[in-house]
């Protein structure tokens, strides 16, 4: 019969002293690609620049010293924090929380919308949503730089309107790079938005309706409590790979707009880079990730004993 559970192993010893050989594809899985590149970037992180390229197998803190403190160019004068690298980090940050907030701000009416629509017209508008997400990340964010670009699309559709006179700098912006960024995780944040509206009951807003409630009362007492988890974590599949993005800053920001995510990759370039401060870097960022997942987890965990 469809649906009934599967029976136990002969024996009748159950299904529970199978659950370790179940679970060892799935660990090996984690540990292979997950744990044990990380472990190797902590481990590189601590290792010595090779002049060539690669690394030399002395440990050292060289590069954690390189990322927060400025000794001068021979390495012989009194040590001072190296601003550089966090105003570096300091951009990727607000970036990235710009970016997010846009999401939000599109991304929960998007949302909204589809959820509400009949049954058989949610899968089409899904599939509208994911279907550009189809193609590569570099293609799409190549192709956002020459619809922005001074003689691309944009400029000369607004030209032709007679909204503008002369084409708009926008490429090598912060304003291109948060495009950049919007236009790369929007889905990220309207798939679990979506999904988390999608189990709201609709009949506690016509209650609240019944009992005088204005709309925005409905939505800040009763609708963004409910599907608080799924904002919050359409924010942090935003916010993450936002803060470690290398694409949208290349291709669409400049100099002014350099990132964390750029800061890493440069070093892993060519033979001028320096893998240990790289991945120092890298150890940094990762740090700083659990930090806000550990204190969104913290709270989570308050607000569901509360």
């Amino acid at each position: 019969m469809a649906g009934a559970p599967l029976p136990p192993p002969a024996g009748g010893t159950g299904w529970k002293g199978l659950t370790i050989p179940l679970l060892i594809p799935a660990w090996a899985v984690v540990g292979i690609f997950m744990l044990l590149p990380v472990l190797l970037m902590v481990v590189y992180s601590f290792l010595t620049k090779e002049f060539r390229g690669g690394v030399v197998w002395d440990f050292t803190l060289a590069a954690y010293d390189q990322f927060f403190l400025n000794r001068g160019l021979f390495g012989d004068e009194p040590p001072v924090i190296e601003w550089t690298y966090i105003s570096i980090f300091w951009r990727s940050i607000w970036q990235a929380a710009l970016a997010t907030l846009a999401c939000l701000l599109v991304g929960f009416p998007t949302a909204w919308f589809i959820a509400t629509r009949p049954a058989a017209q949610r899968t089409v508008w899904l599939f509208l949503i994911t279907i550009p997400y189809w193609v590569n990340l570099l293609i799409r964010t190549v192709s956002l730089k020459f619809l922005i670009r001074e003689n691309g699309p944009l400029n000369d559709s607004l030209m032709s309107l007679g909204l503008i006179t002369d084409p708009l700098p926008l490429v090598n912006t912060n304003l291109a790079v948060q495009l950049g960024l919007f236009y790369s995780y929007l889905p990220f944040m309207v798939l679990p938005v979506y999904a988390a509206v999608e189990r709201y009951n609709f009949a506690l807003s016509e209650a609240a309706a019944d009992l005088y409630a204005g709309r925005w009362t409905i939505l800040r007492e009763i609708v963004l409590p409910v599907v608080r988890p799924g904002i919050v974590a359409g924010c942090i599949l935003v916010f993450v790979p936002s803060l470690g993005a290398f694409l949208a800053p290349d291709l669409l920001g400049g100099a002014k707009t350099y990132m964390i995510g750029s800061l890493i990759d440069e070093q892993f370039r060519g033979s001028q880079g320096n893998w240990p401060f790289g991945a120092a870097v890298s150890v940094v960022l990762m740090t700083m990730v659990l930090l806000v997942l550990l204190w969104q987890a913290r709270a989570a965990a308050r607000g569901a004993r509360g």
